[in-house]
C-alpha cells in the first residue's frame, strides 16, 4: 500500500467497465430462474442491474414479488462458476481496457482499484486470467461491503490507501457507480460502453462519459483539476 498525501486513486468497476462479462451473467440469470421454475425477465432487464450484489440484484428484479433469493443467488454462482470454467473466451477485457490498466499502473502518482459486486474470487479469476490483477493495489468487493450505490466500497479504498477523496476518481458503466461516487464525494467518469446508456450516466452525475479507453488520461486529468479547483475555492 502507497500513502503518499499527493497519491491519485483510480477506482474501476469490473463488469461492463473493464470486461464484458453480459454473455455469462444473462445465461447464468437464466438458469437460475429456470432451475427455480421461474420466468426470467428480459435481457435488457437483467443488464439493468449488473453491478449490485447478486442479493441486491435478484431482490429489484423480482419488483415486489415474493421469490426465493438466496435460492436463486447460490443457482446463480453455481451457473456461473460453471460457465467460467467451460468458456475458453472467460469474460473478454474491452478493446483498450489493458492499455489503459497498464499505463496507469506505471504513474508513480497513481494508486489503482476495484470496486465491484463481484465476489473477491471471481475478479480474482477474472483478472488474474487477463494478468492485470497484480496492478490493483484495492480490490473492495460485494464479500465484505455492501451493495452499490451504498458508499462502502469506495470508502473502504480510502481507508486502505490513505488518498483524500478530492484525489479519487471512479470510473463505471452503471449508474450505480455514478451513485456511489457521488455518495462517497468522489469523483467519477462515465462509460459508454456498458450496460447503461451514456445519458443516464450524466443524469446521475458523472462527470463526463467517455466513448472509449483512449479518451481516460485527459478525463482523469479534467477529474483532478476540477477538484484541485474546488478545493482552491473553499480554502
Amino acid at each position: 500500500m502507497r500513502c503518499v498525501e499527493a497519491m491519485k486513486l483510480v477506482i474501476f468497476d469490473c463488469d461492463g467497465t473493464l470486461v464484458d462479462s453480459q454473455q455469462m451473467i444473462c445465461a447464468a440469470m437464466q438458469n437460475a430462474y429456470a432451475t427455480s421454475g421461474l420466468v426470467c425477465p428480459p435481457r435488457e432487464r437483467l443488464l439493468s442491474i449488473v453491478g449490485l450484489s447478486l442479493p441486491e440484484a435478484f431482490r429489484r428484479l423480482a419488483e415486489g414479488a415474493a421469490q426465493p433469493i438466496d435460492d436463486l443467488v447460490a443457482q446463480y454462482k453455481h451457473a456461473f462458476h460453471a460457465l467460467r470454467l467451460s468458456s475458453a473466451d472467460m469474460e473478454p477485457l474491452y478493446p483498450g481496457a489493458r492499455e489503459a490498466v497498464e499505463g496507469l499502473a506505471r504513474r508513480a502518482d497513481t494508486v489503482l482499484g476495484i470496486a465491484t459486486g463481484k465476489s473477491v474470487r471471481g475478479v480474482r479469476m477474472v483478472l488474474g486470467h487477463h494478468g492485470l490483477f497484480e496492478h490493483f493495489a484495492t480490490v473492495q468487493t460485494a464479500d465484505t461491503a455492501p451493495s452499490k450505490p451504498h458508499p462502502g466500497m469506495i470508502q473502504a479504498a480510502l481507508r486502505e490507501t490513505g488518498i483524500a477523496p478530492r484525489d479519487v476518481v471512479m470510473i463505471g458503466d452503471t449508474v450505480f457507480d455514478i451513485e456511489m461516487a457521488r455518495a462517497a464525494g468522489v469523483a467519477s467518469v462515465g462509460v459508454g460502453w456498458g450496460y447503461h446508456a451514456s445519458a443516464d450516466l450524466s443524469a446521475a452525475g458523472a462527470g463526463t462519459v467517455i466513448a472509449d479507453f483512449a479518451q481516460l488520461p485527459a478525463a482523469l486529468d479534467a477529474a483532478w483539476a476540477d477538484a484541485g479547483s474546488a478545493v482552491g475555492a473553499d480554502a
